[in-house]
């Protein structure tokens, strides 16, 4: 036998690098759960293996042959979503590397070519592309509708062959809502499978599953994230329809690794504080648009005066801090740029979710067909957690350099 103290040989080394560290390390209890980084997933044998391997075409809880297919930390993340956002609705979760790679994942996995797929105008702007693009190449058509539309209205709009309603409430850039629970209740009827954009509101503000809604999406990437670090999408869907969707994922080799689902984790153990911190800074630098004499309306649900307040107060328990404003008629594109550029606080980006606050001078023109913008400029902010009046001053400072004499 060899000494333990003895060195080991080049070949005995070799050994000694592939298998060490890896087996008998006891489990540390932790606040958080630690990150699993795998591609191969390790057998006791061969009868296990092979009793494991069917399961993950139907997507058996946990059960997993190949990283792909899952790992410790990104079956927590999935459990999370399903608690949170399924508020006691069956359903399961899967994980996306995006959240435009949760719309088309989710429209994959339901419709066929000769299908027909029914899409709010007011969509955000990559899922319309999609729709209008890779879904019409594979011989999916899409009819959009106005975002309050109501089902009567739908109702002259379906077809025999329409297999899916696609939702987003508030809608992008311009917030208009659905009466989401009437058009779910609606489309089950007519057996649809509701899908909806679940990003701007999230679990904290909103209970999709509550309304109806068979599918819901969210760019993780934002608010579950919080820290504008890491790109991710989740789907939730229920129960009944996992194993389509499953099947869908594992064909596509849809994954994502263990340590951006470890980042998800981590920022959504703070959501409910940010998410109300987020609201609370939004209202007051609304309202103090509202104020300006440069504004011509606020588009944000959560301000009495949106005519869809009643709706929003109905249907939600929150405003995210994402929201418009319409300047008055006349403003142009150097003064919109006035206001954008050069701020202390906004930064100039497209996302938003994340800490920061950001600015964006809104382009939806070829983003509607049925429903045309026909208001003034719009800017979309996204107030982050920095003081309220830091940026109210901010935005003033921008409006003096705008609109100077």
């Amino acid at each position: 036998m060899t000494d333990p103290q003895t060195p080991a040989s080049p070949e005995r080394l070799r050994d000694s690098l592939v298998h060490t560290g890896r087996h008998g390390v006891p489990h540390t209890p932790t606040a958080n759960p630690p990150v699993y980084r795998a591609s191969t997933i390790l057998f006791e044998s061969l009868a296990q293996a092979q009793r494991t391997g069917p399961l993950t075409t139907t997507g058996e809880r946990h059960a997993t042959t190949y990283g792909t297919a899952g790992t410790t930390t990104t079956f927590a993340l999935m459990d999370a979503l399903c608690e949170v956002e399924g508020r006691g609705h069956a359903t399961r979760a899967a994980l996306v590397p995006s959240g435009l790679a949760a719309i088309t994942t989710a429209l994959l996995a339901f419709v066929k070519p000769g299908d027909h797929l029914l899409m709010s105008d007011s969509v955000y702007g990559p899922a319309r592309t999609f729709a209008s693009g890779m879904l019409a190449r594979l011989g999916v058509n899409t009819t959009f509708f106005a975002p309050q539309a109501s089902a009567a209205e739908l109702q002259a709009l379906v077809r025999d062959n329409t297999r899916v309603l696609f939702l987003e409430s508030p809608g992008s850039y311009t917030f208009e809502l659905h009466d989401t629970p009437a058009l779910c209740a609606w489309a089950r009827e007519r057996g649809l499978v509701s899908m909806i954009d679940n990003t701007w509101a999230t679990p904290v503000f909103a209970r999709p599953f509550d309304w109806g809604v068979d599918v819901s999406l969210m760019a993780l990437t934002k608010y579950w994230s919080g820290h504008s670090d890491v790109l991710m999408g989740g789907i939730v869907i229920r129960e009944a329809l996992w194993p389509t969707l499953w099947t869908a994922m594992r064909q596509l080799g849809l994954c994502v690794g263990g340590d951006d689902a470890w980042l998800i984790l981590r920022g959504l153990r703070t959501a409910d504080v940010r998410m109300r911190q987020h609201e609370r800074s939004a209202l007051q630098v609304a309202q103090w648009l509202q104020t300006r004499p440069e504004v011509a309306s606020v588009l944000y649900p959560a301000l009495p005066d949106h005519p869809q307040h009643a709706l929003w107060k109905r249907d939600f328990l929150g405003a995210s801090g994402l929201f418009s404003f319409e300047l008055k008629a006349g403003t142009t594109p150097a003064q919109v740029a006035r206001i954008v550029d050069g701020r202390r606080h906004f930064g100039i980006g497209y996302s938003w979710g994340g800490y920061e606050s950001l600015i964006m001078a809104a382009q939806i023109g070829s983003l509607r067909t049925v429903s045309p913008w026909q208001g003034g400029p719009l800017v979309r902010l996204n107030i982050g957690l920095e003081d309220p009046v830091s940026l109210i001053e901010d935005l003033e400072q921008g409006f003096a350099a705008a609109f100077a004499a």
